[in-house]
């Protein structure tokens, strides 16, 4: 086969970085641009039948309003939560559990993250704790790139299970969600990785990292090492138990002085009065977390067939009903003004329409680059042809880089693994590798790759009032991201290379 349809698939994506990193062109016109030279490229290489670039734009934007809800319900949310005075009263009770910022930042970006993450998944954790990080007094930006740390290791499992049970399916063995859950101890440096970024920039950072960073490990160690065990439970639990679990554990430890910093900072010098008792306080969370799980498990993946040509089911169970809900509650609980409901849902659906329109041309494109099997010419789609790449002996190394690929650009595990998920198994079984292997080591880099993806950033970016930011935002988490794939993929070629 010629090199040239390689080198083609490739292109998209090179534009893509350089016109969003070396540019600064605004994210928007990136992906338009970006789709618009994919479509051309099926179209007029690949000669794809138009009838599947019309459903592949069609179905790209089904999903981007699945995500919309998603944004407009988290801002609408959080508009509520804003006029309440909510927001500014948790700092004053996290101090109930420790007066330092470093200890606060891992206890909501960490273990509130990941049951977030257990429970709705699907962008909503770094949604839900950005706001509250800005809260804590630090900055927008710092907080959303400090949450889209927080946004990975818990996505292995994710909502329930389901990016190996629906991302995988049939492909998976047993043995996949047990593997992935002992290669994901890797995620015990998050916590390190948030701790490093908080401190960084500060006159004693070394000192003040290195005065938490027993306390960074063991939070790592304290939802890592019991989700190996939750697993064997069944593989909807890890994300939510194992974030409960570690939570207990770890208050039990702050409050007995084990691994918390001696000296207490609170690095943004920021006062946090009360005035709004506890429960007033985490009432709205509590409720919201309360219609995540009841929707989640009663309500599943059950939902509306959309009669298109195009596969798309609108679930009834979506993050973004439960945050509209919850914010309904709220001001009918806090008796405020029916007007801020009007004022709240025209703020949100202002904040949303941008990144919705961004998720319809990602999603497009990831579509067209799926659906190109169907074309005139006899080649491969070119998701297959990006297969080229890593069908060698460094697949173990490459897959979990396939699988943080697939997060970036699709924002979700589960889209990834459907999307990369079948290559792969083909890719192993024909090289002799474990199947099962190479997919636990895809989905654990998917994971590790929600800290890069875009529909995730632009969620977390829309919530706490950023505009084309990605950039900063990029620059803050790619290395953090790259560590951690890099070790899984390390990981994977030391101990399931073999043949």
């Amino acid at each position: 086969m010629s090199s040239l349809p390689m080198i083609l698939v490739a292109a998209p994506f090179v534009l893509f970085l350089i016109l969003l990193l070396w540019k600064r062109t605004p994210l928007i016109w990136v992906s338009l641009i970006t789709l618009i030279l994919v479509a051309a490229l099926a179209i007029f290489y690949w000669q794809v039948y138009p009838t599947y670039i019309l459903n592949s734009l069609v179905k790209g934007s089904l999903v981007a309003f699945d995500i919309l809800i998603i944004i407009f319900g988290a801002v609408f949310f959080l508009e509520i939560i804003r006029e309440t005075k909510i927001l500014e009263n948790i700092g004053y009770h996290l101090e109930s559990i420790s007066k330092d910022l470093r200890v606060q930042v891992i206890f909501l970006a960490w273990f509130f993250e990941n049951f977030l993450e257990g429970t709705a998944g699907f962008g909503t954790p770094a949604a839900v704790v950005a706001p509250l990080l800005v809260s804590l007094g630090i900055t927008p930006l710092n907080s959303v790139i400090i949450a889209l740390l927080g946004n990975s290791a818990s996505g292995v499992f994710g909502a329930a299970g389901t990016p190996i049970k629906v991302g995988f399916g049939a492909l998976a063995g047993p043995s996949v969600p047990i593997m992935a859950a002992t290669i994901n101890l890797i995620g015990i440096l998050v916590p390190v990785f948030m701790l490093w970024f908080l401190t960084k920039d500060r006159e004693n950072h070394k000192k003040e990292f290195l005065e938490a960073l027993p306390f960074a490990i063991w939070a790592g160690v304290a939802f890592a090492v019991p989700s190996i065990f939750v697993v064997y439970i069944g593989q909807e639990f890890p994300s939510i138990l194992g974030s409960a679990i570690g939570l207990f554990l770890v208050l039990i430890t702050t409050k007995l002085g084990i691994f918390v910093p001696k000296m207490e900072k609170d690095l943004v010098d920021t006062p946090h009065p009360a005035k709004l008792p506890l429960i007033k306080v985490i009432f709205p969370y509590l409720f919201l977390i309360a219609i995540l799980i009841v929707g989640k498990f009663t309500l599943g993946s059950s939902g509306v067939r959309i009669p298109l040509p195009v596969a798309h089911t609108f679930t009834y169970f979506n993050p973004g009903f439960a945050f509209i809900i919850a914010g309904v509650i709220t001001l009918l609980v806090y008796k405020r003004n029916i007007n801020l409901f009007a004022n709240s849902a025209k703020v949100a659906f202002k904040k949303s329409l941008s990144p919705f329109l961004v998720i319809v041309f990602m999603s497009s494109m990831a579509q067209i680059m799926v659906n190109s099997v169907h074309n005139a010419t006899g080649l491969p789609s070119m998701v297959g042809m990006l297969a080229v790449y890593v069908k060698n002996n460094f697949l173990p190394l490459l897959a979990p880089f396939v699988g943080a690929f697939g997060s970036f650009l699709t924002g979700s595990v589960t889209i990834s693994n459907l999307m990369f998920g079948n290559f792969l198994a083909v890719a192993a079984g024909d090289l002799g590798f474990s199947v099962d292997r190479i997919l636990a080591l895809a989905v654990v880099g998917a994971a590790a790759g929600n800290m890069i993806a875009l529909a995730d950033i632009l969620a977390a970016e829309t919530v706490v009032g950023l505009k084309h930011k990605e950039r900063e935002i990029l620059k803050g988490v790619i290395v953090p991201c790259l560590i951690y794939v890099g070790l899984v993929g390390l990981v994977g070629m030391l101990f399931f290379s073999q043949h």
